[in-house]
């Protein structure tokens, strides 16, 4: 669905490979994608690249782990990880400075990102995004699916067009049989599969680990005055809803939206809203 022509390339950082398209001119936005079985970030912004390219540099990389980036994440500290390895991103691109939009895994990274480095980050724009009071409820049933499809029998087509149609979105009748296809080949690529870059923390460390992956647990967050668009679909099953006025009332500059007939993929489900009141948000211009 993505119109625009995007120039690929594969951007090596602390000797690790990250694959990156690009579009478009003016500040700065990189487009952070989730972290669901096969996701990739051309793939999961498909429906937002052409409309933000016409005011932004817009900047979409496979995560790694992803897609053509280099597989495996440091489990031990996973956001960190990210957050470490897209500002090194920032870095080869000789940007100081860029606008982040991140859906779940994504909006996990990016919020990391600014905790780490806040003078690297102009806005963000996070959609229903992971590591909100991770350690203080059980799992969602979409987070139990996602984080099981590598477990147990291992992943199948089945398992998947269950988590995108059942849990991903709100209507799950809405994706296309290809798009299901697409990310199930890419789920099934022999070095994601032994190394599976999102997963339930386990062994001695798996305490520590999923504090380190709760942001409500790091008091930095109350100082984070990054202005923060939170935007959170109100059928939710991935990442519960209730996470949007939890960020909203801890972080000093955060507005929230809560999005009617949709899931976790905002960006998807209401692309044209979507698009609309980031472009607004990021460019401060109403209209």
């Amino acid at each position: 669905m993505t119109r625009a022509h995007l120039i690929e390339r594969t951007v090596t950082v602390d000797g690790k490979d990250i694959f990156v398209a690009e579009t478009g001119q003016g500040p700065a936005v990189l487009l952070l994608h989730g972290g669901g079985p096969g996701a990739s970030g051309v793939s999961n912004y498909s429906r937002n690249i052409d409309a933000l390219a016409e005011r932004f540099r817009v900047i979409v990389p496979d995560l790694p782990g992803y897609g053509r980036s280099t597989k495996g994440v440091d489990q031990s500290d996973p956001f960190g990880y990210l957050a470490d390895n897209i500002r090194g991103l920032l870095d080869r691109l000789d940007l100081d400075r860029a606008h982040l939009v991140g859906n779940s895994y994504g909006g996990a990274c990016a919020l990391r990102l600014a905790l780490d480095s806040p003078d690297r980050v102009d806005k963000m724009v996070l959609m229903g995004p992971g590591g909100i009071g991770t350690t203080r409820a059980l799992p969602t049933p979409g987070l139990q699916s996602l984080l099981s499809y590598y477990t147990g029998d291992g992943p199948s087509r089945d398992k998947l067009d269950t988590f995108i149609r059942k849990y991903l979105v709100f209507d799950g009748t809405a994706i296309p049989d290809e798009a299901i296809d697409e990310r199930y080949r890419s789920s099934i690529d022999p070095d994601v599969v032994a190394s599976p870059p999102l997963r339930r923390p386990s062994g001695p460390a798996a305490l520590r680990t999923l504090w380190r992956m709760d942001f409500t647990r790091d008091r930095r967050l109350r100082r984070l005055d990054t202005p923060t668009l939170v935007i959170w679909g109100a059928d939710d099953k991935v990442n519960r809803p209730s996470g949007g006025p939890t960020l909203a009332r801890i972080m000093p500059n955060c507005d929230l939206l809560l999005t009617a007939n949709s899931g976790h993929w905002v960006q998807w489900e209401r692309a044209d809203f979507f698009n609309s009141v980031t472009t607004a948000f990021l460019t401060g211009d109403p209209r």
